[in-house]
């Protein structure tokens, strides 16, 4: 021990650890290229509850796209535990409250299908925001590096490690890509299929008919990120005149469920005649068809497309 700490450090595996940064940074080696493309694509391997879980779900390959779209590590046999366990519970507690066993399953498996996917979607919307606001001020930060004598490459990789959130790891992610030896135009679109945004599909667009036609790019890029600051200030606008219509619609909507699980819970025998008597049963699917029209109606009238 006393010779071990009076040796010092291993002159050997220090040279050993500077020869591998520098090809990492360098990329000199396939060897090195295969590492970066593992941890690049790290946590995306299937696991043995993604291949059991992918064979029971409709559509795994879009349903493990919009688990990449969140920002988190999540596989597709976290989501088909999560809603498997969700099945269960609720089918559970409502077989024990006196709910008929179907009945209890197919609410259960309402459940179990609708939550994890609406909190998949919420995710996304709210990633999707962040990158949204970010994103001109990215655009400009690359006007900026192209003014001042730097490539695209380099300009993609200096927004990917100042700027933070989703552009940023987004921005890292296809310098890495670009590092591997792909293409920028290749590595752009990729980013631009998995996020599905019309503002960075304008951005792959412009920069892809730039290197075709050429031209000033740094111009083009800020014309972009002013055209892109005022498409978002016009829907934040829309937004706020449509809130009210929004609210109604949500309250009206909601309210008939909210009274029949309340009146449920209070009287249980009561309700289960919506259930056996053909005549309630005529009168509630009547009246939850009428009440999605209007829902449907009321969605089209508050969405705007810009």
């Amino acid at each position: 021990m006393v010779l071990f700490v009076f040796a010092g450090p291993s002159p050997q595996r220090a040279q050993t650890r500077r020869i591998a940064a520098m090809r990492e940074r360098h990329g000199d080696s396939g060897v090195v290229a295969d590492a970066q493309m593992r941890r690049i694509a790290a946590g995306r391997e299937q696991t043995r509850s993604d291949i059991a879980f992918g064979r029971l779900l409709p559509n795994p390959e879009q349903l493990a796209k919009r688990l990449a779209m969140t920002g988190y590590d999540w596989t597709v046999g976290q989501y088909g535990m999560v809603s498997a366990g969700l099945v269960a519970v609720m089918t559970g507690l409502l077989w024990l409250k006196g709910a008929p066993l179907l009945l209890a399953l197919l609410f259960g498996l309402a459940v179990g299908a609708g939550i994890p996917h609406w909190l998949v979607g919420q995710f996304i919307k709210r990633r999707i925001a962040k990158f949204t606001a970010k994103f001109p001020d990215a655009i400009e930060l690359l006007v900026r590096g192209l003014r001042s004598g730097l490539p695209v490459s380099e300009t993609i990789q200096v927004v990917g490690n100042e700027v933070e959130g989703p552009v940023g790891e987004e921005f890292r992610m296809v310098a890495d890509k670009m590092k591997i030896g792909k293409s920028m135009d290749a590595a752009l679109q990729d980013t631009a299929d998995r996020l599905g945004t019309p503002e960075f599909q304008f951005f792959v667009i412009t920069i892809a008919i730039q290197r075709e036609t050429g031209g000033n790019l740094a111009e083009t890029l800020a014309n972009l990120a002013t055209v892109l600051r005022q498409r978002g200030q016009m829907k934040l606008k829309i937004r706020a005149m449509s809130s009210e219509s929004k609210a109604s619609a949500y309250i009206v909507g909601s309210l008939p469920f909210i009274v029949f699980t309340m009146i449920w819970f209070i009287n249980t025998s009561y309700m289960q005649n919506f259930f056996v008597d053909p005549r309630l049963i005529i009168t509630g699917l009547g009246g939850l068809l009428w009440m999605g029209i209007g829902v449907f109606i009321m969605a089209k009238m508050v969405s705007f497309e810009i």
